[in-house]
């Protein structure tokens, strides 16, 4: 739990992250918007933005000595520390973190193993999610959060309540609290469960224009030579802008929210085809905040244009492989077509324009308030960048390809580049032994998260997650000998058992591709390139882990490595360029480098390599004797391979790749006998050793 400082960071000291910011302060002002998810690049200040709010939000109410934040004005009657009397304490407003790889008791809580152990009773120790109500959750890292951590979350977020029922322990509490969370898009995606969970989103990029960053420079230094006085030169802004989230909070009850509005924010939700009600519900709720922002009674036109800018655009996405973002074309005519609001004649660039200072006094003329204010300004001086390509690609094309174009096109040096055509649901087929790898969605598997199976005893000082029951009857038979005179248990070291826990673990599925020309027809390329999109859809969906090794002319290149990032993954196998000799032996060595590299890093998920190939090797001398003592290399490492034949079944067959498949000690399959689809079957039913 990190509470502010007096010398943290300033919030209204960030420098170029006006949407940020914006976004950040109409979640303080309508906790019910739900939070806001920031998607970024490394280094670009989200994290300092988030620590640095709770600087400016407004003090808390709440009942002494409650641990569960109460308010005294509405004191939750099924409190665990009730009931409370009308007395009250006043405290800052508190940002709870939760780690990446923080514990299910710790997020939930759990039974107080001190008193349980030295006085014999029952009582229940909060975790973070107590901690967090009325207040701020923030979750740094938020795609990387275990499965069964997400889990919690999203039941928490739906009902406002955590529930404990473990251990003998019977509870329920209030757990309100706006999320906000972290995320490096290359690291992965969210889930869609939680990415809905989540009110707004902000899409952070480090400004390319060299005034914006000298400013972003000058202010760190300044910070880090002198907080102190770099902080006090800031006190008057950050007074300001906490009085004007005061005034906004308590002009909120006052806003109106018109049926012409809601038709208009109805219409545009509609037109971005979004699933669900909720994008409507937080749409409106932040249309609400806005218009108190900016001090106005009524919600216009601009406040319904902030929120859907905000509200909608990870919520258009139809699948992993649209890239988030908002079509500000479609945007604007979704507006202009929509049922305006009561008023006809409002000016879009008045007082009351986006993110305006209307009715909030000329000293408000900088700012987060001003973010939705710039807008057009930024979208243009952004047109030529990256962002409007990766939302075509993206974007359905309407062809089924998910921004693909299958057939071909002229690559780097005028390579040719074969698309991949519209992928399909992968059939999961798990892994019928039991591993012992990380926690994932797809083979069964002993791991550290799961329904408890069993207990083992702990092993010298080996590390893991108690078993509490099977402790106390290892412990309960010795307490006589061991003189025990009064109501606590008497443990040692050697008495502690280890739960034992059955979940689900993910794989690293590595696609070692020939991308040469002895690879034959287009045609072959593109169901390899569908498969492996498929299955990459199916691993984003199931938490695995795939990666890409392609060899073509004179050497062997890592195309993608092992990520649960979609979207990059899409980006490469796209643009993957095919033709030039076959170096097959350098392909398998740098496939065989990539597991190995894996495998240090995260040493229990369990690597299945498949490898397309005809079995042709052409590049260098005695190029096939160099691959079948490769794959003799790799099969002495127990590395579990498929081999994918790709040779042509018409006309004279060679058989290379039957003979690779033997030395390699893999399953083999033939690319003409079946489809795209079963190739992903032959790698979900692949038994790994």
């Amino acid at each position: 739990m990190r509470a502010a400082v007096p010398n943290s960071f300033p919030f209204t000291a960030v420098v170029g992250m006006d949407e940020l910011q914006l976004a950040l302060v109409l979640a303080a002002i309508s906790p019910a918007i739900g939070g806001v998810l920031i998607r970024g690049e490394k280094g670009t200040a989200k994290s300092t933005a988030v620590r640095a709010l709770t600087e400016i939000l407004p003090p808390v109410d709440v009942v002494p000595g409650c641990r569960f934040s109460c308010d005294p004005e509405r004191p939750d009657p099924t409190c665990p520390d009730g009931p409370h009397t009308g007395e009250r304490v006043v405290r800052a407003a508190r940002l709870v973190e939760l780690p990446v790889g923080a514990t299910e008791d710790r997020v939930l809580g759990s039974l107080h193993l001190e008193k349980a152990l030295a006085e014999g009773v029952t009582a229940y120790e909060p975790g973070l999610l107590a901690a967090a109500h009325r207040g701020l959750l923030y979750v740094d890292e938020v795609n990387l959060l275990h499965d069964h951590l997400v889990d919690v979350l999203l039941d928490a977020a739906a009902m406002g309540r955590a529930t404990v029922e473990r251990d003998g322990v019977s509870i329920t509490h209030p757990a309100r609290f706006v999320l906000v969370g972290t995320m490096n898009p290359e690291e992965g995606e969210l889930r869609p469960q939680l990415l809905d969970r989540f009110g707004l989103t902000v899409d952070v990029v480090a400004s390319r224009d060299p005034a914006v960053r000298v400013e972003v420079m000058r202010a760190r230094l300044a910070y880090e030579a002198d907080p102190d006085g770099f902080v006090a030169r800031y006190a008057g802004p950050q007074r300001e802008l906490a009085e004007r989230i005061v005034k906004a909070r308590d002009l909120l009850s006052e806003v109106i929210l018109t049926d012409a509005a809601l038709r208009q924010i109805a219409e545009i939700c509609a037109s971005f085809d979004v699933d669900g009600m909720r994008a409507d519900l937080v749409t409106a709720r932040t249309a609400v905040a806005h218009a108190a922002w900016s001090g106005r009674t009524v919600v216009e036109v601009d406040d319904v244009r902030a929120a859907a800018k905000l509200a909608l655009p990870h919520r258009r996405r139809r699948n992993p492989f649209d890239a988030p973002g908002l079509d500000a074309e479609q945007l604007e005519e979704a507006i202009n077509n929509s049922t305006p609001p009561d008023d006809p004649d409002d000016d879009p660039n008045g007082p009351g324009g986006p993110g305006g200072t209307g009715g909030a006094g000329p000293d408000d003329q900088s700012g987060p308030g001003d973010a939705a204010a710039t807008t057009d300004e930024r979208d243009a001086a952004t047109s030529g960048s990256d962002a409007p390509e990766a939302s075509s690609r993206g974007r359905d094309t309407g062809d089924g390809t998910a921004g693909g174009r299958p057939g071909e096109r002229e690559g780097a040096n005028g390579a040719e580049v074969v698309g991949s055509s519209a992928p399909y649901k992968a059939r999961l087929l798990s892994v019928q032994t039991a591993g012992a790898g990380v926690a994932g969605r797809r083979s069964r598997a002993l791991t550290e998260v799961g329904r408890v199976v069993g207990e083992r005893a702990r092993v010298g000082r080996e590390a893991g997650r108690p078993h509490l029951l099977g402790t106390v009857r290892s412990a309960a038979p010795y307490q006589k000998v061991r003189g025990r005179t009064g109501p606590g248990l008497v443990v040692r070291a050697d008495d502690v058992r280890l739960a034992v826990r059955e979940g689900r673990e993910g794989n690293l599925v590595l696609f070692c591709v020939d991308a040469s020309g002895s690879m034959g027809t287009k045609k072959r390329m593109t169901e390899v390139k569908t498969a492996i999109v498929s299955l990459l859809l199916d691993a984003y969906q199931r938490r695995d882990t795939v990666g890409l090794v392609t060899f073509a002319g004179p050497a062997a290149t890592v195309a993608l490595p092992p990520t649960g990032s979609v979207e990059a993954a899409v980006r490469r196998l796209e643009s993957l360029p095919t033709g030039g000799r076959t170096p097959l032996a350098e392909g398998l060595l740098q496939a065989a480098d990539v597991l190995r590299i894996a495998a240090i890093r995260d040493p229990r998920r369990r690597p299945l390599l498949v490898l397309v190939t005809d079995g042709r090797a052409t590049y260098g001398d005695k190029a096939y004797d160099r691959a079948r003592q490769a794959a003799g290399w790799l099969a002495q490492r127990g590395i579990a391979t498929v081999v994918v034949d790709c040779e042509p079944r018409r006309g004279i067959r060679l058989g290379l790749a039957a003979e690779l498949a033997g030395d390699l000690g893999a399953e083999y399959l033939d690319l003409g006998d079946v489809a795209a689809g079963n190739l992903i079957r032959a790698v979900t039913e692949r038994k790994v050793a």
